[in-house]
């Protein structure tokens, strides 16, 4: 097994496993503008290595990329085909060649992901992993239902939140976390109870949950782009999926759970360095990511959307009498019940705000010119 590193030199890693390709690619693609990527891609083609992308259907703001993408590698005789839209998102980002070699990927095929922001990817000959992706990939190249077989193969909804709440549950000493957003208040409770326990916790990304007393540090010098979990020095999960219910639950996300110590050394190394760097910038007064305009907006947007919310029980009460019966007895607590939706609805709209006014921003800085 292999990290990948960004940013670093992992795209040319990646391109020269392209250009070893002898009889099969497949590959699937959230957001790419890196021609280099697509111009190895076509070559395989041209060399007569049968090239089958899978693209995702919609992506925030990028869609219009995709379709150009899709027709680009069509034209150039790829097969290409298009994910469903029976989840909010299809997100994961692999690379199949050969059906002997897997590159999974926390980053995108963008120069904004592997220039300017920190996040990783393995390179696995584990025939186990290999065939689980090509049975992932068949699945969603097909719109067929995906039953995982493989317990440290990890994939959204259908296996994910198990696993990676185990694997949380389970540290003794240590979780070293890179994660732009962890919000599933399920997960932010094992997390405390961890260290409660006296499990030495340490976050670079967000925790968005105000009560959750876990440290957390921003990194600031690199965009944050990765999804990573490092357990006692031993065991590690790389993925693209955030520890929020929504990609736990409702998008196709994929990860890997896996113990090669070398790997893992050098996740740990990494992440010091990165955690030492953040508390240089936060000591600097580099203000936490609540603090920022941004933030205050989306809590504002957010409390907005809520205040104007129709009452929601009676229709929570109608639909529950006709699950039941429409003579059984259904007791609810309509205080109770507006209350709770109102947050969770001031929650889910306060990180779609942050998500929409960051990756714009990301956008318009790589647009620049010099960029």
């Amino acid at each position: 097994m292999r990290l990948l590193v960004q940013p670093d030199d992992s795209i040319l890693q990646m391109i020269q496993g392209i250009d070893k390709a002898k009889k099969s690619l497949e590959i699937v693609v959230f957001r790419c503008d890196r021609n280099d990527i697509e111009q190895a891609l076509k070559n395989a083609v041209r060399r007569g290595i049968f090239t089958h992308v899978l693209i995702a259907h919609t992506n925030r703001g990028g869609e219009q990329h995709l379709r150009r993408l899709e027709m680009r590698l069509l034209e150039a005789g790829g097969t290409v085909a298009r994910t469903a839209d029976d989840f909010l998102r299809y997100h994961y980002k692999m690379v199949i060649v050969d059906r002997r070699v897997l590159y999974l990927l926390a980053f995108n095929f963008t120069y904004l992901d592997t220039d300017r922001s920190r996040s990783f990817g393995l390179i696995t000959r584990n025939r186990k992993f290999v065939q689980e992706a090509v049975k992932l990939f068949e699945a969603d190249t097909r719109r067929q239902p995906y039953a995982p077989g493989l317990r440290d193969f990890l994939v959204s909804p259908a296996n994910a939140r198990k696993q990676l709440s185990s694997f949380i549950r389970d540290a003794r000493k240590q979780l070293l976390i890179y994660d732009l957003k962890i919000s599933d208040p399920a997960i932010i409770r094992l997390l405390e109870d961890r260290a409660r326990a006296g499990v030495d916790i340490r976050i670079i990304g967000r925790v968005t949950l105000r009560s959750a007393k876990l440290p957390v540090r921003k990194l600031v010098s690199l965009r944050l782009h990765t999804r990573t979990m490092i357990r006692d020095g031993r065991r590690a999960f790389i993925g693209s999926q955030s520890l929020r219910r929504v990609e736990l639950d409702a998008r196709r996300e994929v990860g890997i759970i896996f113990s090669d110590l070398k790997v893992v050394n050098r996740l740990v190394r990494i992440f010091e360095d990165d955690w030492t760097a953040a508390k240089a910038q936060k000591d600097q007064g580099v203000k936490g990511a609540e603090g920022t305009p941004v933030a205050k907006a989306a809590r504002k947007i957010a409390k907005a959307v809520a205040r104007d919310l129709p009452p929601v029980a009676p229709v929570l009460e109608q639909a529950l009498k006709e699950v039941v019966g429409g003579n059984a007895k259904v007791e609810l607590d309509a205080d109770e019940i507006e209350e709770t939706v109102k947050d969770a609805v001031k929650d889910a709209v306060r990180e779609a705000v942050q998500d929409v006014v960051e990756e714009a921003v990301d956008r318009q800085e790589t647009e620049k010119p010099g960029k």
